[in-house]
């Protein structure tokens, strides 16, 4: 079934004046006074009522949104900066409240029962649970909280290297580490690694602080670690604590092999008695590192093709992007580490935030985030905003899957076969090295926030005795002890999302699966990835994934089964 992409048109308001913008507090409580007072004798009155509240939380998430991305973009600018943290400090902590009492309000109406159960139910489970966990008191944490996650960014932004008289951001410094010459290679390893260690000890204070303020959140709404409450918090209702244990040891006896495998096979190419931190990337001396485009114009342009040929619906969605301007793609001082893709509730239409020096992962990126994307897009249509607020197991799946449909078509980028050859492995290399990353990161959360009060030796302790056992234990690290110890911090996550990275791991395993489905029958895949994409959060997880034709299971056996699938494709592209 193939679908005619439609422009987004932005929805009328209804309950909101057309012109209406958020200034302060003062010009937004009204509408939430109005909302909390109005009376529900009817279905039809709560189907209104919900309604309004959708238009209210999109023309406030929209605004939130635009004030993260203009600060993400320009770091250095103070204006940017101090719109985010009003946000953040006088607005956010005020609503909080009213959202309490507009979800009791919910909950409590004779006609909630009414709603279609087969369209709220994922909603007002949600509802429920958030419900449940409101705290007054830990409404101004979670403020401060919001602006100490914020200073990553800021002291990640700063951080860069000088290489042969030019300064490069850590994002634009990776490419060197895709040298073929091995020197240059350790050199810009050095630096980069000198200077993550530079500020050390100012990240592991920012964290502690961190640490102490989501404790004291879990204490105050009942919960004995912060763990416990952060998987309430993320409606974790489709998995639990047991089971990212189960995905951790699955990763372990199936994942590993593979990746040693792969390290092995890098080792063999590139003729080193020793692989080394810098090597991992590495192609052969006499082989250029791949130069899939020159600038962010190109690398859109390219996409947008790669997107067309795969489905035109998908890229129907970039062309659109890019004429709205929603695509920041280039690295640039001042300007926040990674990418990400910003959905715009009131608009509809995304922004993808990037930071490409000319790579190959920086493809990857704009594959995963304009699958992302077109996930924003196919949803859009859903009636309420809350409709669209789906789980980041899904969202990821949306993602990793597009990058691996995509695949076939990166000829776009790479006019000669071994190169597009070489880029299709890097992109089955990376999956398989993530998935161990994710299931040391996970692993790693688990530890610390069931640990309140470590020291920060403990904590490098529990860092590094995680870090092995999933480890293939092939790179020697010698001389670089102290930045491996401390190689947690390059994590964005655990600074400012935490506990959100195991749906990393879960949607990568359901991507791979969508990806045998694909090779299969490709249309047949496209459609039921779209379908999914389309329910938003109006279904469970476990639902979504069967409409996208597959499981939701990551235990051992299904992991294993999932590896056994990837061991020919791998050796159809050389891998012995």
């Amino acid at each position: 079934m193939s679908r005619t992409f439609v422009p987004l048109k932005k929805k009328d308001r209804k309950f909101l004046p057309a012109d209406f913008k958020i200034s302060d507090w003062e010009n937004v409580q009204p509408y939430f006074e109005e909302l909390q007072k109005r009376d529900l004798n009817n279905k039809e009155q709560l189907t209104k009522w919900l309604e309004d509240v959708s238009e209210l939380e999109a023309v406030i998430s929209e605004d939130a949104c635009w004030r993260q991305i203009n600060m993400t973009c320009d770091t250095t600018n103070k204006e940017y900066e101090a719109a985010f943290t009003y946000f953040c400090m006088e607005i956010e902590p005020k609503m909080k409240p009213y959202g309490f009492e507009l979800n009791k309000k919910l909950l409590a109406c004779p006609f909630t029962k009414e709603l279609d159960n087969n369209l709220f139910f994922p909603y007002l489970r949600s509802v429920d649970n958030a419900a449940k966990l409101y705290r007054d008191e830990n409404v101004p944490l979670q403020a401060d909280m919001s602006m100490l996650a914020q200073q990553y960014g800021v002291i990640s932004g700063a951080m860069s290297v000088e290489v042969d008289g030019k300064e490069y951001t850590l994002q634009q410094a990776v490419k060197f580490l895709h040298s073929p010459d091995r020197g240059i290679r350790e050199t810009v390893f050095t630096k980069v690694a000198t200077r993550r260690l530079h500020d050390k000890d100012q990240l592991n204070e920012l964290f502690d602080k961190l640490l102490t303020l989501r404790q004291q959140i879990a204490v105050n709404a009942g919960f004995e670690n912060y763990r416990d409450y952060k998987f309430r918090e993320l409606g974790r209702f489709d998995y639990s604590v047991a089971d990212c244990f189960a995905f951790h040891d699955a990763v372990r006896e199936h994942i590993i092999p593979l990746q040693a495998m792969l390290v092995k096979y890098r080792q063999k190419r590139l003729g080193v008695d020793t692989m080394r931190p810098w090597d991992s990337d590495a192609e052969p001396a006499g082989t250029e590192p791949l130069h899939p485009f020159k600038d962010g114009n190109e690398l859109t342009a390219k996409a947008i093709e790669v997107f067309n040929r795969l489905q035109p619906y998908f890229s129907g969605c970039l062309q659109t992007m890019q004429q709205m301007h929603r695509l920041d793609m280039e690295s640039r001082k001042g300007k926040a580490p990674g990418g990400y893709n910003c959905p715009l509730a009131e608009t509809g239409v995304p922004f993808i935030f990037m930071n490409a020096a000319g790579t190959m992962g920086d493809v990857i990126t704009m594959m995963h985030e304009g699958g992302h994307a077109v996930h924003s897009f196919l949803s859009d249509p859903l009636a309420l905003s809350a409709f669209k607020e789906y789980p980041m197991e899904i969202a990821e799946l949306a993602s990793m899957s597009m990058e691996l449909f995509t695949m076939e078509h990166w000829d776009v980028f790479f006019s000669d076969d071994q190169e597009l050859k070489r880029a299709q492995l890097e992109e089955m290399e990376r999956i398989i090295s993530v998935l161990p990353w994710i299931a040391t990161i996970d692993k790693y959360q688990h530890w610390l926030y069931t640990n309140p009060g470590h020291t920060i030796a403990q904590r490098e302790a529990a860092w590094l005795t995680i870090l092995n056992e999933f480890s293939t234990g092939i790179t020697d690290w010698a001389g670089f002890e102290e930045y491996r110890t401390n190689f947690w911090q390059k994590q964005l996550h655990l600074f400012e999302v935490p506990f959100y990275y195991i749906e990393y791991g879960i949607a990568q395993l359901g991507a791979i699966a969508m990806w045998r489905q694909y090779r299969l029958n490709k249309e047949q895949a496209l459609d039921n990835y779209m379908n999914a994409l389309s329910l938003g959060y109006t279904k469970t997880l476990k639902e979504l994934y069967a409409t996208a034709g597959i499981k939701f299971d990551f235990s051992a056996g299904y992991v294993k089964e999932l590896a056994d699938f990837v061991v020919p494709v791998l050796k159809e592209r050389g891998v012995a």
